[in-house]
């Protein structure tokens, strides 16, 4: 039995999602109308459906994010978004919200969004039981962990976060920046507290780290683990960035598209989820993309090296050192002489702080030997502590830029062309790489050829052009009695037909993605008791988690009716680690062992004063601190029905 391997790359708005399918794609996730977890990166749904007809030429796939948590007064507003989608040809729907399950939707298949906070087996398996056709799991987990989910999941594709921007927290389980702002990462408006610069201190007040980015992690890339990723059971790899411009999405598809197929090569129990090669014109380098470094995190067990402490901004590749600054411009000598400058590259350089630095070349000029004169928009007197032999970065590249803002990618579907007589005139049979036939014949008088082989190489030329199609030709077979002529307008129109006739074959044989069945009677959920943590935010959730067997629910954080100081974020990242100050690190080392206790930390950054408590046996942190007066003060746009710790009693 062969498994498909999906990529799936993120959209911001349809012609992003359309390059992304372009560039090797085998689905794409993109936020529709509303509750979509980005605010900003909102689609009308017929441009949704224009991505989706693109997409479906190749196999290809199209899931709308629609994976916030919901009041009871815009569950009606999702179950119409909902219908418009499966209406409008989307594959998928990825949700976080339980309440969704509960009202009238299509049959449309259903994804359980990172959101749902996916890192045990019994979690996995009661998603899958309770009908969600794909599982997208927490990105802390282990190699070890994701084949335990997997031992319990059968029917269910376990999706993976591979590439892109990591939120320190497991997802769906941060509210600070709902406590600090009154916007809610779980209602798609995070204020990225996660990324400010923090002091923190010990209980004796001590400083053990000074305005750092001690929540600021480096990126995910997964790109050396997917061979051990797939054996482990993953089966479609995710590419985070839905606020991601064009360049970036283009340039770390084709990077994915390139190992993934490496690796279909390797293995005959694999296919790709789509169809068609992808022809790049540039080398795809995910470090040209926007990152703050890269990790492969939790997957090989704990790193020491998972911070972007420093700076959450992205520095770029090193390119040289600075040579000498002068009053208007500085000069740089570049480490590599194949590489240039170019007016209105993006420079970095780190100050003597290990501040992040950035400076725009307004214009440049070789000087020889790998040196070049840079004049920046900014004045030299404004570019702290830049001295010779300061090491610079770039990170902006115009003309890398230049390059992805062109076409810069051709995907093709392998197909085979035979013309042949007829009684009446000529027939064309088109067979593509998947198996999908289709035919095309025209009346037209026999006539034969005066230079038979000049004749044959006019039908081949007007029979591959494909440009136009989603097809290449990589045979063409004349298969006549005698060396007919065939006009060009004749040969023109076989081909167009022919064309025609295996795209609608193709779109017929494309399956639609229906919902799985949930287990009845319906399954118990893995525990009897949720608290704010499960982000229940309307009456159809509770109802989903009563039928369930769930005795006691708390409402959403969201709800304000957790007012005292609770975890506002549940993080797998920990600091004492990061730090040095771990007791499992000073464990056997002479002198230091028993000196070190895991005691809260505080950590502060403006005026807001969080708690850090460490829960040693599942080697986790808690940010634990409490929501702001004036978000509290905020009216309330639909009150909670339930209440916090009120028996659910089925009814």
């Amino acid at each position: 039995m062969t498994d498909t391997l999906e990529l799936l790359a993120p959209a911001r708005d349809a012609a992003i999602g359309i390059e992304a399918v372009n560039h090797g794609a085998d689905a794409v996730y993109i936020g529709g109308p509303a509750f979509g977890a980005r605010d900003k990166a909102s689609n009308e749904i017929a441009d949704i459906a224009t991505l989706a007809a693109h997409a479906h030429r190749y196999g290809a796939r199209v899931y709308m994010t629609l994976n916030t948590i919901l009041r009871d007064d815009e569950l009606d507003i999702a179950r119409r978004v909902a219908w418009q989608a499966w209406d409008a040809g989307i594959d998928a729907l990825i949700v976080q919200d339980m309440g969704l399950l509960e009202i009238d939707l299509p049959p449309i298949q259903l994804h359980a969004s990172t959101q749902c906070d996916t890192r045990t087996p019994e979690k996995a398996r009661f998603l899958q039981d309770v009908g969600f056709s794909k599982i997208i799991l927490a990105r802390e987990l282990t190699l070890e962990q994701i084949r335990a989910v997997r031992a319990q999941v059968d029917r269910a594709t376990l999706e993976f976060f591979v590439h892109g921007a990591l939120c320190v927290a497991y997802s769906g389980q941060c509210f600070i920046s709902h406590a600090h702002t009154g916007r809610s990462a779980n209602r798609g408006n995070c204020s990225q507290e996660c990324r400010l610069p923090y002091t923190v201190t010990d209980a004796q007040g001590r400083v053990i780290a000074h305005e750092k980015h001690v929540l600021s992690l480096q990126d995910n890339d997964q790109s050396a683990n997917l061979a051990a990723l797939v054996d482990a059971g993953v089966r479609s790899f995710k590419i985070e960035g839905r606020y991601k411009d064009l360049g970036t999405v283009k340039n770390v598809t084709a990077h994915y598209r390139q190992l993934i197929d490496a690796l279909l090569g390797e293995r005959s129990d694999l296919r790709a989820a789509s169809s068609g090669r992808t022809r790049f014109g540039f080398t795809p380098d995910p470090r040209r993309a926007f990152n703050r470094g890269s990790t492969d995190y939790f997957v090989n067990g704990r790193r020491d090296d998972l911070g972007a402490f420093d700076t959450p901004k992205h520095a770029g590749l090193p390119i040289g050192e600075v040579l000498r600054v002068e009053h208007d411009h500085f000069d740089v000598q570049l480490a590599d002489a194949t590489l240039a400058l170019a007016n209105g590259d993006g420079l970095t350089y780190f100050d003597l702080h290990k501040e992040l630095i950035g400076l725009q070349a307004n214009t440049v000029a070789p000087l020889g030997g790998g040196a070049w004169r840079v004049r920046p928009n900014e004045t030299i007197e404004d570019l702290k502590d830049l001295r010779p032999h300061t090491p610079i970065h770039r990170n902006r590249d115009m003309a890398w830029d230049r390059l992805l803002a062109k076409p810069s990618a051709e995907r093709r579907i392998d197909v085979t062309l035979q013309i042949t007589d007829t009684d009446d005139g000529f027939a064309l049979a088109i067979t593509d790489a998947d198996g999908h036939a289709a035919h095309a014949r025209v009346s037209h008088a026999h006539e034969r050829a005066h230079d038979a082989g000049k004749a044959d190489a006019t039908i081949r030329e007007h029979l591959a052009r494909l440009g136009q199609s989603a097809f290449a030709a990589t045979r063409i077979d004349i298969a006549f009695a005698e060396p007919w002529f065939v006009p060009a307008s004749v040969a023109n129109a076989l081909r167009r037909d022919a064309v025609a006739a295996l795209e609608a074959a193709r779109a017929a044989a494309l399956p639609r993605l229906t919902r799985t069945a949930a287990v009845e009677p319906p399954v118990p959920y893995p525990g009897d008791a949720l608290t704010y943590l499960a982000n229940v935010y309307n009456e159809k959730a509770h109802d989903f988690y009563v039928k369930h067997g769930v005795q006691i629910i708390d409402a959403a954080y969201e709800s304000h009716e957790e007012l005292g100081e609770v975890s506002l974020m549940i993080t797998k990242h920990c600091v004492r680690w990061s730090l040095s100050l771990c007791p499992k690190q000073a464990k056997g080392v002479t002198g230091v062992q028993g000196t070190v206790r895991a005691e809260p930390l505080t950590m502060k950054s403006g005026g807001d004063t969080l708690t850090l408590r460490f829960d040693c046996k599942p080697c986790e942190m808690h940010v634990v601190g409490r929501i702001k007066r004036h978000v509290l003060n905020e009216p309330v746009i639909a009150p909670m029905h339930f209440y916090r710790s009120r028996p659910a009693v089925a009814a």
